[in-house]
């Protein structure tokens, strides 16, 4: 029987097309036509340097599984959203231990509330290229402040929009321990106001968003990042 047009085409050449396949749905059907696909499909998300689960459904396993496809990422997004990404603890565990977690420069787990300074903790531990941090909407305490601090040489911004339960000591380490930090949203933290003058005497450059909140005016409803 003749092999199919498609079929033909060298295992390089159909990974390049399966990589502008966005949707995961339509990535794990692709995958089940055939092993050839499979291996396609593997090798296509191994070459991507960027991947985004917000909005769409995913669990634990299956967001780490296609984590672990991607050798070279280096942004990951699973920010939560109306439909979206629905990562525990466990989730965490599972990304932490996938090859391209070290090489990552950007992490979004924007409203992830499903998670807990034992999940973040972990994976902060080995996200030691990580630059820029969304952690905002979430119930991290200092303990996770104190793990990205000593663990992020490298962070030049990070999102706490919202969170709640982390304190002055948490802010104060964290500037003081990434000294590459310009950028740090702090919208709706139960930190007095003239607080954020004492960290700017520690850090004179660094940019504290929004930057209303210096002067007490109008301050956005979203989270800027």
């Amino acid at each position: 029987m003749e092999e199919a047009e498609i079929d033909q085409l060298p295992m390089d050449l159909l990974a390049h097309i399966f990589m502008f396949i966005t949707c995961f749905k339509d990535l794990a059907q692709t995958s089940s036509v055939c092993k050839k696909w499979r291996e396609g499909v593997k090798q296509s998300i191994g070459r991507k340097e960027k991947l985004s689960f917000a909005g769409w459904k995913m669990d634990d396993d299956s967001t780490s599984r296609l984590v672990r496809y991607a050798y070279a990422l280096k942004d990951l997004d699973i920010s939560k959203s109306r439909w979206g990404c629905q990562i525990t603890d466990n989730g965490l565990y599972q990304l932490s231990t996938a090859k391209c977690i070290v090489n990552l420069s950007s992490i979004s787990l924007w409203g992830m509330t499903g998670i807990t300074d034992k999940g973040v903790i972990q994976l902060i531990s080995r996200a030691n290229s990580l630059q820029h941090l969304n952690i905002g909407g979430t119930f991290i305490t200092d303990e996770s402040v104190f793990a990205i601090a000593n663990s992020c040489p490298h962070l030049k911004s990070v999102v706490l929009w919202g969170c709640r339960h982390v304190t002055e000591n948490g802010l104060v380490v964290l500037v003081n321990k990434c000294p590459k930090l310009m950028t740090i949203n702090v919208w709706g933290m139960r930190v007095p106001f003239d607080f954020f003058l004492t960290l700017l005497t520690i850090r004179p450059a660094l940019q504290i968003v929004p930057q209303s909140i210096l002067n007490m005016g109008t301050i956005p409803l979203l989270p800027v990042f």
